[in-house]
């Protein structure tokens, strides 16, 4: 590509206005073993005042590093080349003097993860107050009163009490909120946001879009948006830059790029995102916005009801059946027990895919862990195949592991490091088929063959692997015992979009090819759309909602689950912006309720 300037204009940009931030021909590298690695290279942007840029890519796209470069936050062994100007100001090779005068004053960077961003061992108040003093000469006490008024502006409740509060006593969504408010401590001009909200829950995630999306109306800032979540782009960006191996590929105002993309990377990139609500025909159809005030249309939730009834009493034998499932964990430090999951029942028949889903600490991986027998239940029944397994000690319950398998949300973690990846997948069939080494080498051989990964790949080892490579593993490793259930606990979640593609195709080719049972646990109601056939959505550990996955989607029954299906953003920025405004209506008749 050129090296000349990105520079995207639309109807709205105030003629005359200056860009906050010109950046022209950046390139990062690092020194890896006395050699210079490429990072990124050549790219060139604007971002003038009002405006939300994204820069959307893949991981090792290059769009975090060559913001780092920005502020001068790079690894010891990284440098930067080209031109950053703030305001006409130089900040590539400027002096570490200069630069944190503009780290939090003029250019503020809201990081990823909250929890390892924050200090752990400071007040959240004492951290923003800190921010305030560092670039103002205000005194203690009114840095205070600042510090109260931000939380409060960023809507964490009881700000005055919370401001003692360390970051392990806020919720994921309120420590993100807090990141935002030492941001913004010193009304930067630029606003850095690094996967703001990869770690959130779905209506969190919406929460803290809505926060940015306001704040910079009320501010008239900058944003710099760095994601690879093309909902979230649909949601909140006017233009988008889109990186691929260090480079632009392209950029556009947001509704120009999603409707006609030029680059074939683009493409690719928009056609690996899953479309909530593509597979049924549309979501929440019998929720209709009119006047502004929300009518739900109830003969549609009686015929999903009566439907559901229906498929319940098909006398077929259960994959997977819970009965009245309660699991508890024990209270520490004379704290009372915690109950996690309550009165949970629900139908799995063999050859279907149920998806689990519900926020951040409603008991999905509870009851996945349940299920396989890695916790301990407090009450109820779970039967697999007709055994109930919560009356089974462990030397019982050893043989029937054939039966069922996992598929951890981590990969990395979940497979050890010392054993090859022939190994790895070998060891299932080593302790309960005890196999000799020619057919062991035969069946692992096989196995890769299924999650189409090289056969040579069984001498690797799982640092070897990209992510997704290891996913496939530890599918691979879950079936090699031909169980007749498969439990798979976020299995895409720490994937790019297009990696998650593949490995979501992947899944429904072996599902449809082996039969099994699959009980799919995820926050991310698009991937659950696609691979299940119904859906039961969790809330504080109750099962609130179970169906067709059509019946859910569409014709929600319970008013959480309307607000789960409002907050999940879709990559089409006309259809976000409808979704938006339904979204707030629907949370204004919960609140009503």
């Amino acid at each position: 590509m050129s090296s000349s300037t990105v520079v995207i204009t639309d109807e709205q940009t105030p003629v005359g206005t200056g860009p906050i931030l010109a950046v022209s021909g950046l390139g990062v590298e690092f020194n890896v073993d006395n050699e210079w690695v490429m990072a990124a290279e050549d790219v060139s942007y604007e971002i003038r005042p009002g405006e939300i840029l994204a820069i959307v890519g893949e991981s090792g796209s290059g769009k975090s590093m060559s913001s780092l470069a920005l502020l001068g936050l790079l690894p010891r062994n990284g440098r930067c080349t080209g031109s950053a100007k703030m305001l006409g100001n130089e900040l590539i090779g400027a002096p570490q003097s200069t630069l944190r005068k503009v780290r939090g004053n003029d250019i503020a960077m809201i990081f990823q993860e909250p929890m390892t961003a924050l200090n752990p061992v400071l007040t959240v108040g004492e951290q923003i107050r800190e921010a305030i003093e560092q670039h103002t000469e205000l005194s203690p006490a009114d840095a205070k009163k600042r510090a109260i008024e931000l939380l409060l502006m960023v809507e964490i409740p009881e700000a005055e009490r919370r401001y003692d509060s360390f970051p392990h006593q806020f919720s994921g969504g309120q420590r993100q909120r807090a990141m935002i408010a030492i941001a913004l401590a010193n009304d930067p001009m630029l606003l850095i946001a690094d996967e703001p909200t990869t770690a959130l829950d779905v209506t969190v995630q919406a929460e803290v879009l809505e926060l940015l999306r306001t704040l910079n109306k009320r501010l008239n800032s900058a944003v710099l948006l760095i994601t690879h979540d093309m909902g979230v782009v649909a949601d909140l960006a006017d233009h988008v830059v889109v990186m691929e191996k260090g480079r632009i590929v392209e950029a556009a105002p947001t509704a120009q790029l999603f409707s006609s993309p030029t680059q074939d990377y683009t493409k690719q990139l928009l056609g690996a995102v899953p479309h909530l609500g593509s597979k049924v025909g549309g979501v929440l159809t019998d929720v209709e916005v009119v006047d502004g005030r929300l009518q739900i249309h109830e003969e549609y939730a009686e015929e999903a009801r009566v439907a559901q009834e229906s498929q319940n009493a098909s006398g077929v034998e259960p994959a997977l059946e819970l009965v009245d499932v309660d699991i508890e964990y024990p209270g520490r430090f004379r704290q009372p027990p915690f109950k996690a999951v309550s009165g949970v029942s629900l139908t799995i028949n063999p050859g279907e895919v149920m998806g689990l889903v519900g926020e951040s600490g409603s008991g999905k991986s509870t009851i996945a862990r349940a299920v396989t027998g890695l916790i301990r239940t407090s009450g109820g029944s779970i039967t697999i195949g007709g055994t109930d397994i919560t009356t089974l000690s462990a030397r019982k319950l050893k043989p029937l592991r054939k039966k069922f398998a996992i598929v951890f949300q981590d990969p990395a973690a979940s497979l050890n490091p010392r054993l090859s990846i022939g190994d790895s997948i070998g060891e299932p069939l080593l302790l309960h088929e005890k196999l000799g080494r020619e057919e062991l080498d035969t069946r692992v051989a096989g196995l890769l063959e299924d999650v189409q990964l090289p056969v040579a790949f069984r001498n690797r080892y799982p640092h070897e692997l990209s992510g997704g490579q290891r996913q496939r593993v530890g599918i691979a490793r879950a079936l090699s015992l031909r169980p007749d259930l498969l439990v798979a606990d976020e299995p895409t979640s720490a994937l790019d979009v297009s990696v998650q593609a593949k490995v979501l195709e992947l899944l429904q080719d072996l599902q449809r090819e082996r039969g099994f049972a699959c009980l799919f646990v995820s926050h991310d109601l698009a991937v659950v759309e696609l691979l299940a056939s119904h859906i039961a959505v969790l809330n504080k550990g109750r099962l609130v909602e179970q169906g067709s996955t059509e019946q859910v989607l569409k014709y929600p029954r319970d008013p959480y689950t309307r607000r789960l299906l409002a907050a999940a953003p879709v990559p089409d920025p006309q259809e976000q912006s409808m979704r938006r405004e339904q979204r707030s209506v629907i949370l204004a008749a919960g609140s009503e309720e």
